[in-house]
């Protein structure tokens, strides 16, 4: 317990930093988005690349994989039935509300979280590849089809998961893993280096866009909020404990793992495709202020009662 609240302490003291360059205007709003894309684009992939290219290839496609796509059917399940039963929701605003309701943070948080938490950054790996190979693909090909109602295009999904720079660097780093190969120190050296900077920089912007951000406004239904919250912090973590234990006779950190990353906040990528599409943008914008700021507790109350 003691070795996790440490690394609950190193993720909030780096968040802090961040937050308080920013309140002093050492960094901007200019800042956040090169530390992001900077730790997108470039150091993430490269993180992945090592850190899978380590692991063992049966803990990332693991039973951790099947709780955690069993919790997001059930989590994305009831929130489509309340859309579209009691709201009365178009086909891309029920997307967009899906992804709130469980579309994990996976990069900015899960991966830290991963690291200075569990221990290991290749845990985050399944719910990282089922989001990034699957379900992100199939919200935007949805996404796409509902607002052009164009048909939904295989090849334009398959197209979105292997163009996304954390898939290509997840792969690689699969295909090393699977073939037992090393890469020569020339390369692998350089690829550490870059990666040790994902987790900082992901988490100074973190930091920058809690003082910067927009807080939460008007025009969305508490009712709706309260449901995606519940859904993505309390919904989720327990459909994913309940799976992991019952269903598949996971223990130990793996259960401890598989709980905790179905906790994480609403990832911040889905404001991005809301903007993009003009569609449930101010939902997706208070869903991930509002998970984000309580998943603290949540994801403390399931540290102190799994360790």
């Amino acid at each position: 317990m003691q070795g996790v609240l440490e690394g609950f302490a190193t993720i909030g003291t780096i968040i802090a930093l961040g937050f308080v360059l920013a309140h002093l205007k050492v960094l901007d709003a200019d800042s956040q988005v090169l530390l992001s894309r900077l730790s997108f684009f470039v150091a993430s992939p490269a993180l992945m690349v090592t850190v899978l290219g380590d692991a063992d290839v049966a803990n990332v496609f693991s039973k951790n994989l099947a709780a955690s796509a069993g919790a997001v059917a059930v989590t994305g399940a009831i929130y489509i039935a309340l859309a579209r039963l009691l709201w009365r929701k178009t086909t891309a605003d029920t997307v967009i509300g899906t992804l709130c309701s469980a579309y994990v943070n996976a990069g900015n948080l899960g991966i830290p979280i991963a690291a200075y938490v569990l221990g290991d950054a290749s845990l985050v790996a399944p719910i990282l590849l089922l989001q990034l190979l699957f379900l992100q693909p199939l919200a935007l090909a949805g996404l796409d089809h509902a607002t052009s109602q164009r048909g939904l295009s295989i090849r334009g999904i398959v197209t979105s998961a292997v163009t996304n720079p954390l898939t290509v660097g997840s792969l690689i780093g699969l295909t090393l893993a699977v073939t037992d190969a090393e890469l020569p120190s020339a390369i692998r050296e350089p690829l550490v280096l870059v990666g040790g900077m994902a987790v900082p920089a992901m988490l100074i912007a973190y930091g920058v866009s809690l003082r910067l951000g927009p807080l939460p406004g008007t025009g969305v239904s508490v009712v709706e909020m309260a449901c995606i919250t519940a859904l993505k912090l309390v919904v989720q973590p327990v459909a994913a404990y309940v799976i992991a234990r019952f269903a598949l006779g996971l223990d130990g950190t793996a259960l401890f793992a598989v709980t905790l990353l179905a906790a994480l906040p609403t990832a911040q990528n889905i404001f991005v495709h809301a903007n993009r599409y003009g569609r449930s943008v101010v939902v997706a914008r208070d869903a991930i202020f509002l998970t984000t700021v309580l998943s603290v507790p949540a994801l403390f109350v399931i540290t102190a009662l799994l360790t």
